[in-house]
């Protein structure tokens, strides 16, 4: 389903300004970190820039329909949620040990770019019905990194996030269980806005043939 042509200049729009404020506050972020070395471990980081690609190509480009598109739309939102969801229920207050520790540049890459991201995903449908399993590939990049962190962890002697240091009480085993939530959480998700957009879908289609 693409953009219908009298929305298409303010969904550009504010694409566009979300991409670069992401951007922005990246590099300025970057300019001001006390941690370089480990600035781009974070998936805070990782996922906003992934939003910030897929949100300025959408805005410029407005690629065609096609369910590679589709597939990297929907997991740049799902990061993005995923990593709304994951600071506001476990890491707020850390913010020092983030690295954002400047209001506004938190809010950004923690509330309102996953708001953003969901609420591009809302009002643009995929085009194509992604399936829950197709959709569950999305959690190929999640997983990825958890076995990134874990294995540059002990090598560095850092890790980016309080529920993945097995350094804390309670061990490999409760990084575990943190993760096995954390899993259950993100399909339960993925379930969630696979079958929204495929009730927009669905919809698109009746109204076309009424």
């Amino acid at each position: 389903m693409g953009i219908p042509d009298q929305a298409a200049m303010w969904i550009r729009a504010y694409r566009l300004i979300a991409g670069l404020a992401v951007l922005g506050t990246a590099a300025y972020l970057l300019v001001v970190s006390s941690n370089r070395a480990n600035f781009f471990s974070f998936f805070t980081i990782q996922s906003n820039l992934i939003a910030a690609v897929v949100l300025l190509i959408g805005a410029i480009a407005l690629p065609a329909a096609t369910l590679r598109w589709d597939l990297v739309r929907g997991g740049a939102a799902i990061f993005m949620i995923l990593t709304g969801v994951v600071y506001n229920t476990l890491l707020v207050g850390l913010e020092g040990s983030l690295q954002t520790t400047d209001p506004w540049a938190n809010d950004l890459l923690h509330r309102v770019i996953p708001v953003v991201m969901l609420f591009d995903f809302l009002i643009v449908p995929l085009a194509h019905r992604v399936t829950w399993r197709q959709g569950l590939t999305w959690a190929i990049y999640p997983l990825l990194y958890l076995a990134y962190t874990l294995i540059r962890g002990p090598i560095v002697d850092w890790y980016p996030y309080p529920f993945l240091d097995p350094r804390r009480d309670g061990g490999y085993p409760r990084v575990a269980l943190m993760c096995v939530a954390i899993l259950i959480g993100f399909v339960a998700v993925v379930w969630l806005l696979t079958e929204i957009n495929a009730w927009r879908l669905r919809s698109g289609n009746r109204a076309r043939t009424a």
